[in-house]
């Protein structure tokens, strides 16, 4: 029975990488999503920082951000995304090292710095987008430059894929898979990379960190696991504000709850919550 749970999730996800291939534009990874690199765009007094979006693993920005991207860029703010971590141009991102992508996301940063003349940038990021700019804040320095760091679903403390992981090991195929993906490796409960990042406290001084967490996540598992412990760490679970929103792991990216969440988390001048879970954006 695992076996054909393992093999049926393996197919699963071929499928999804065949047709996530098709859903992005022209298939390049490079391909900006909607009201996101305006390398023109200034920040405004209502939204003083510009916003860095951060994909998750086997995405890219053009798939990840396709819904969000636009409705920041509505709402007044100056929008960036990147790719990192997968060759240029590759419609599959976020599968390389993980410090080498935080280093990917620093040097991106500093792009966005330069070019709005803002001190700081806001953070949203999906999966390992919520996680990894953990390591840039904390090893990097970019506690200096961050001013929030949202993470919708994020790999905080890695997953056990539901035991797919430990099932997959005594297979042999967790670590093909790990071969070809570092950083789905290093995104496993107990790695090298999350004993780094981990020790000595969740969060480091400066930054506020937001995670808004769903309970019916099949990806990263247990879903406790997403949430952040310190003083200035904030944890929602979906389901605590909207109970009937089943959104997972996946979905969430698209969930217009998620968009009105990251909108009001972002708002300088106002609070994450109350949200109409049944007309989020009105």
């Amino acid at each position: 029975m695992r076996f054909r749970r393992l093999r049926s999730w393996a197919v699963m996800a071929a499928a999804m990488t065949a047709a996530f291939g098709a859903l992005t534009p022209a298939a390049h990874a490079e391909t900006s999503p909607e009201g996101a690199n305006d390398w023109n765009c200034k920040p405004s007094f209502l939204h003083p920082r510009p916003v860095v979006l951060v994909h998750g693993t086997f995405e890219n920005m053009a798939f990840n951000w396709q819904k969000l991207s636009p409705a920041l860029k509505k709402a007044g703010y100056c929008v960036y995304a990147l790719n990192y971590g997968g060759p240029k141009d590759g419609p599959i991102q976020g599968i390389g090292d993980i410090p080498t992508s935080a280093g990917e996301l620093s040097a991106f940063v500093d792009k966005v710095i330069a070019s709005t003349g803002s001190a700081k940038v806001d953070m949203v990021g999906h999966s390992q987008g919520g996680m990894m700019p953990r390591y840039y804040l904390k090893f990097l320095g970019g506690a200096a430059k961050v001013g929030k760091l949202i993470g919708v679903v994020p790999s905080n403390h890695g997953t056990n894929m539901s035991g797919l992981v430990e099932l997959g090991s005594l297979l042999g195929i967790t670590q093909a898979v790990v071969k070809a993906a570092p950083a789905a490796g290093q995104q496993i409960v107990g790695s090298d990379f999350l004993k780094k990042l981990n020790e000595g406290g969740d969060t480091v001084p400066g930054p506020s960190y937001i995670v808004l967490s769903t309970k019916y996540d099949e990806v990263v598992t247990p879903h406790t696991s997403e949430f952040l412990n310190g003083s200035n760490a904030q944890n929602v679970l979906l389901q605590d504000k909207c109970a009937n929103d089943t959104n997972a792991h996946v979905g969430i990216a698209f969930d217009p709850v998620m968009i009105k969440f990251v909108l009001n988390s972002l708002d300088v001048w106002g609070p994450y919550w109350p949200i109409d879970c049944g007309n989020p954006l009105g």
